[in-house]
């Protein structure tokens, strides 16, 4: 896999896009632009700057349309939609983990009725087509913004929705990320799903992204293909394509038209760092033997025999409702168990363990016959585990499946609920997860949860830190908000001393303590989370090998030191900075 490239722009080099007002570089030095780093790696090369919009020309020469009336205008709508949702389907079929999740969702969101009555109330106001797509989309977008949360984060697929629908209405190629003629760092104001994972990273060396944070899909899909990136970059769009870039995925820093010697070298000795961590093997432990798991999410069978690839002891997060998310009705036992028995059997007899987390919907992942509509604020509803409050046959079905899938395999399952607020809640879902054979374990989303982490590991066996949505609750700020980037970053003070918490819990009840979240993926966190504690690391396969590498250089006792250092911190930037100056490059 690419990660970093000694392409760069020459003088009469073409760029990739129409060239806009590029941030100059004082005398003597180069712009350097600040983000959130997402994925570490270091590239240059030239600047692809996407700016995926319908030909202008093409929507005014579609005019009105010409429709006879209403319900003509609403069967166009309806061709469009279904075209554009094929697509996503398409796109999703050829994924896999959260790619293909993603990617499915934006199917839902497509064919949703309530977006097709928005636009058919816009139809009968007068408005032309177009126009009614247009008002429509800013209907819901509005109505996903005002709800802030996870629901928010849905606004870039609704905008790239929205541009896709015009574009097959007027009969234009839908738009995307254009191909790179050459190994370019794609800048963008955002991307949606379908642009993110569809990426090459032989061609596309970073992501640079003016909005979205730590935890969007850019960011979690930019994860998984291994790509350096950087998010939440101020004045990234003002780059003109083709101008040379040097990309710094672990400091965060985009510097525009670089010294290229200086790039060269920051170029070749990433590269030879990343040589070495190639050759790492596993299995995780500190330079001093303290075991720590190293495990992958997965999301279905193909990441799961694609995860068997990487250096893991088995998996910390099967995400279920994948196989949920494009149904009008409830899989069947049979059903769910063959798909669950697909990702269990690939770990077979390697001595690791699957760990299953039940339906996660509700919020941003609606699944048409459990979550609750009309919801004032969706992301502090009725999602996870309350879906179970008043159906739980829900989740007894889903157990069974997962109980069937485990004895049919031979796999070691464990099983944990998302969302799980009090030790109460906690207790009942063990009694069920334990009547059907199985290890039961809770997820640490909530504060609430982390706060009385002891007394939920006098009911459960194991907790597992979901960093996205701790952090997000923590700090009270939508994880799609740029402009609080800052505060869903999961290197908070007051996310890391909750996380400390919980891991010191688990040190006492003598109970695994792991994450599964996004920050278990950044290398230099990843040593600060085993000073606190933490026995296992859950992440996409390609973030194993540089974790991993990583822990294998430090002691115990230093990572310890890095739990303090960056519990001592003032804010995440000053955390960062702590941790890497002990831990030395």
């Amino acid at each position: 896999m690419v990660t970093s490239s000694d392409t760069h722009r020459s003088p009469d080099a073409t760029p990739d896009a129409t060239p806009s007002a590029t941030p100059r570089a004082t005398p003597g030095a180069p712009a350097l632009l600040h983000g959130t780093p997402v994925v570490p790696g270091v590239a240059h090369g030239p600047a692809l700057v996407a700016r995926a919009e319908v030909d202008p020309a093409a929507v005014a020469a579609f005019g009105a349309g010409g429709f006879a009336g209403e319900e003509e205008a609403l069967a166009a709508y309806d061709a469009a939609v279904d075209a554009v949702a094929k697509g996503f389907e398409h796109k999703a079929g050829r994924a896999s983990g959260a790619a293909a999740e993603v990617l499915l969702a934006s199917a839902g969101l497509t064919r949703d009725k309530g977006l097709r009555s928005a636009v058919r109330k816009q139809l009968r106001t007068g408005a032309d087509l177009l126009a009614g797509v247009g008002a429509g989309v800013e209907q819901f977008v509005s109505v996903f913004t005002s709800m802030g949360g996870l629901m928010a984060e849905r606004v870039t697929d609704l905008h790239d929705i929205e541009r896709r629908l015009v574009a097959r209405l007027v009969g234009e190629p839908e738009p995307g990320v254009p191909n790179p003629s050459r190994p370019s760092v794609l800048v963008a104001e955002d991307l949606a799903p379908s642009d993110t994972a569809g990426l090459d990273p032989e061609v596309v060396l970073a992501l640079v992204t003016e909005r979205g944070g730590p935890t969007s899909h850019t960011a979690i899909i930019a994860r998984q293909l291994g790509i350096p990136c950087v998010v939440g970059t101020a004045g990234a769009t003002g780059i003109a394509g083709g101008t040379a870039l040097l990309v710094d995925g672990t400091a965060g820093t985009v510097e525009v038209e670089p010294e290229e010697s200086l790039a060269r070298q920051r170029v070749e000795a990433d590269r030879a760092m990343r040589a070495v961590l190639a050759t790492w093997g596993g299995p995780g432990a500190t330079a001093d033997g303290t075991p720590v798991k190293l495990l992958a999410n997965v999301a279905d069978g193909e990441s799961a025999r694609a995860a068997t690839q990487a250096p893991v002891e088995g998996v910390g997060l099967f995400r279920t409702e994948l196989c949920f998310l494009n149904r009008r009705d409830e899989p069947s036992v049979e059903e769910q168990a063959e798909i669950y028995a697909g990702v269990l059997e690939p770990f077979v007899g390697q001595g690791g363990h699957v760990v299953v987390r039940t339906l996660d919907a509700g919020s941003d992942k609606p699944i048409a016959f459990a979550t609750h509509e009309g919801e004032e604020n969706p992301a502090l509803g009725v999602r996870g585990l309350r879906l179970s409050f008043d159906n739980p046959g829900l989740l007894e079905r889903q157990l069974d499946a997962i109980a069937s899938a485990a004895e049919r395999t031979g796999a070691e399952a464990w099983v944990m609920a998302p969302m799980v607020a009090t030790v109460a809640e906690a207790a009942e879902f063990a009694g069920q997860v334990r009547r059907h054979g199985l290890r039961a374990g809770v997820m640490v989303e909530v504060p609430s949860a982390a706060l009385l982490a002891h007394r939920m590991l006098e009911v459960v066996d194991f907790l597992s830190i979901g960093t996205n949505d701790l952090t997000q609750y923590t700090m009270a700020a939508d994880r799609m908000a740029t402009d609080l980037a800052h505060l869903t970053d999961p290197w908070q003070p007051a996310v890391l001393q909750l996380i400390a918490i919980t891991a010191e819990a688990g040190r006492q009840a003598g109970k695994p303590v792991g994450v599964c979240g996004e920050a278990a993926a950044d290398p230099l966190l990843a040593c600060a989370l085993v000073g606190m504690g933490v026995t296992s690391l859950s992440m996409a396969a390609a973030a194993v090998r540089p974790v991993g590498a990583r822990l294998s250089t430090v002691s115990i006792e230093t990572c310890e030191e890095a739990a303090e250092a960056a519990l001592s911190a003032s804010d995440p930037r000053a955390a960062r900075d702590a941790v890497l100056a002990l831990l030395g490059g």
